[in-house]
């Protein structure tokens, strides 16, 4: 029950993570490499603000931290992501839709600068999120102590899930999003203003990894190199889900965390060190049997 619980609450942070990725790459065929640098300058605006707030920049308590010492700086590190990300978009993606290879050495570049700028800035070592008192207990599962912050964090993900399914399925702006991947001229014939509403989206998604990363670096903590972990755990849930598809992000996400959670706990403590042979396993078993993922089309 444990593993279990381990699995889903750790897809609940894959699903947050890789939700603005599947706007993005998956929905709009933008390639946005500088998703990863996204979350992790997110986490560490976050906890700056967390720090700001309580008085202390070390050995926080969790007791010293209320609700709103821990959502304000979720809410300014999302901020700051969404803002670089639609500058991002306006700047350096716009012009050459439909060119991934050039959006991928670009975004590669701005990641590049700013995993350096943030070296500068906050540091080589790793640093942590804290989460709201109110949230840190454990209770018994079994014999098991569990964290309830694991729970807490499951419980935001099916929040983001449930508020970006209404918005792309039961909105106006939603619809018009799903018609312009499909079919940007017609959408443009009807005077509707396409690149404001990509504009828009683009915002959004890099909003959703600013959360991401402000989870993660309440969950795990935030260090350098952490971008590159996650946007390759962003790019292994669209790959498995499928591209531009919600469900499908959900569905890769709770494949990837089972696969996660299990592998350690159940292979043989001689070959534990396979674990991460099993997530490749996957992707290269889904992709045999779906070539376009779960809930993938055709681009």
């Amino acid at each position: 029950m444990v593993t279990v619980l381990d699995a889903v609450t750790f897809a609940g942070l894959l699903f947050v993570a890789a939700s603005g990725f599947t706007l993005i790459f998956g929905l709009m065929r933008t390639v946005n490499m500088a998703h990863g640098s996204l979350f992790l300058l997110a986490a560490y605006v976050a906890i700056r603000v967390q720090e700001a707030m309580v008085g202390r920049s070390r050995n926080i308590d969790p007791a010293d931290v209320g609700l709103l010492d821990w959502l304000v700086p979720m809410l300014a590190g999302a901020g700051v992501a969404a803002v670089l990300g639609l500058a991002i978009q306006q700047v350096f993606l716009q012009w050459n839709e439909g060119q991934e290879m050039r959006q991928t050495l670009l975004t590669l570049a701005i990641t590049v600068v700013l995993a350096d700028q943030m070296l500068r800035e906050f540091g080589g070592l790793a640093q942590r999120m804290v989460w709201p008192g109110a949230v840190t207990h454990f209770f018994t599962i079994g014999g098991e102590r569990y964290a309830a912050t694991r729970l807490f964090m499951l419980g935001i993900a099916v929040l983001v899930g449930v508020l970006l399914w209404l918005w792309l399925n039961r909105t106006s702006v939603g619809m018009v999003i799903r018609a312009g991947v499909d079919d940007r001229q017609m959408v443009r014939g009807l005077g509707i203003n396409i690149k404001r509403v990509f504009a828009l989206t683009f915002l959004v998604g890099s909003f959703l990894a600013g959360v991401g990363g402000v989870l993660g670096a309440s969950f795990a903590g935030a260090a350098p190199g952490t971008d590159g972990s996650w946007l390759l755990n962003s790019l292994v849930v669209v790959i498995i889900g499928g591209l531009g598809s919600l469900k499908g992000a959900a569905a890769g996400s709770l494949l990837y965390g089972t696969v996660v959670a299990f592998s350690p706990a159940y292979l043989p403590s001689q070959y534990s060190y396979y674990a991460i042979i099993m997530t490749f396993g996957l992707l290269a078993l889904v992709l045999a049997v779906r070539p376009y993922g779960l809930f993938g089309r055709p681009a």
